[in-house]
């Protein structure tokens, strides 16, 4: 249960766990990754009565290859210990992910890594279940890189812009990217985040944008989290999913260059050569760690 396991999140699509309807409507989009929602898209009268939703949800829906996550509510509320158990419980091997919202120290991510381990041995389920990881608050952007390093069971960090911006005092306008910042406001903190996530070997996912009738805008900012290093964003409406896996997607004649790159390479270290020339330009160990990258994610989306 130790290996790490590598999923598609190109799309992170946020459904409420309180909807049948959506839920039904998630599972058959062919999504990379849906998390049902227990904590901010549910009114605190129905996040008891959710988890059996969204229990029936994962047991009786044909997810498909889609990752099936649960967000749970972050744990300083009443409800976070009892998320975990009763989904784990009924969905068992139907369910992918956690999903732990404001995190702010590793012992948060350490806590539900035990309760999971412990979970795990009483149900005498055969897979591991994942943990990602919402970065919502300053503190624990400061903590950042102890989160990412705090257990094998963490996949992915995720920026979490909204909460965020209230934690650091950001204003609304900003948020959107329309408040006449000179520039990426959002660029040190994806950076950062990042950073991290990478070190450790785990994903970085780049969080919500609201106003989803702006695909321009929202294509731009995957764009900007791409250029970074991130391998997805969410998505808060379905109209939002084909952008991010597009964005997120490399194009066909790239993967193609960069085998070749990689076989040419191969091919000069067979012959005891560290560099070749390629289309005109010497590639070596560096250029082919680069190009590797992409060809990994290729290979994911069956490309």
């Amino acid at each position: 249960m130790s290996e790490k396991i590598r999923r598609l999140r190109r799309c992170q699509l946020s459904v409420p766990g309180s909807s049948e309807k959506m839920m039904a409507k998630a599972s058959a989009m062919s999504v990379d990754y849906v998390f049902l929602d227990l904590e901010d898209a549910v009114a605190p009268s129905e996040k008891r009565p959710a988890r059996q939703k969204i229990v029936t949800a994962l047991n009786t829906l044909d997810w498909g290859r889609t990752v099936r996550c649960v967000r749970v509510n972050d744990l300083t509320t009443e409800y976070a210990y009892e998320d975990i158990i009763e989904v784990v419980e009924g969905a068992r091997e139907n369910l992918d992910m956690i999903m732990l919202p404001k995190a702010m120290s590793a012992s948060d991510v350490q806590f539900v890594d035990k309760l999971l381990t412990m979970m795990e041995k009483k149900l005498g389920l055969k897979k591991r279940i994942g943990i990602d990881v919402l970065i919502e608050e300053v503190e624990a952007m400061q903590n950042v890189e102890a989160i990412a390093a705090s257990t094998p069971r963490l996949e992915c960090l995720i920026f979490g812009m909204g909460d965020y911006s209230a934690s650091q005092g950001v204003s609304m306008r900003d948020i959107g990217g329309d408040g006449g910042y000179p520039g990426d406001i959002w660029h040190y903190q994806r950076h950062r985040l990042t950073i991290a996530a990478r070190s450790n070997k785990i994903d970085a996912v780049d969080g919500p944008y609201a106003d989803f009738k702006n695909p321009d805008r929202y294509r731009e900012e995957a764009r900007r989290a791409m250029t970074l290093g991130m391998v997805g964003k969410w998505a808060i409406h379905p109209a939002q999913v084909s952008l991010a896996q597009e964005v997120f997607s490399p194009l066909q004649e790239d993967v193609d260059r960069a085998r070749d790159m990689i076989k040419a390479y191969d091919e000069a270290l067979a012959q005891g050569l560290g560099a070749v020339q390629y289309e005109g330009k010497m590639i070596d160990i560096a250029s082919v760690r680069i190009v590797r990258n992409l060809v990994e994610r290729a290979d994911l989306i069956g490309m």
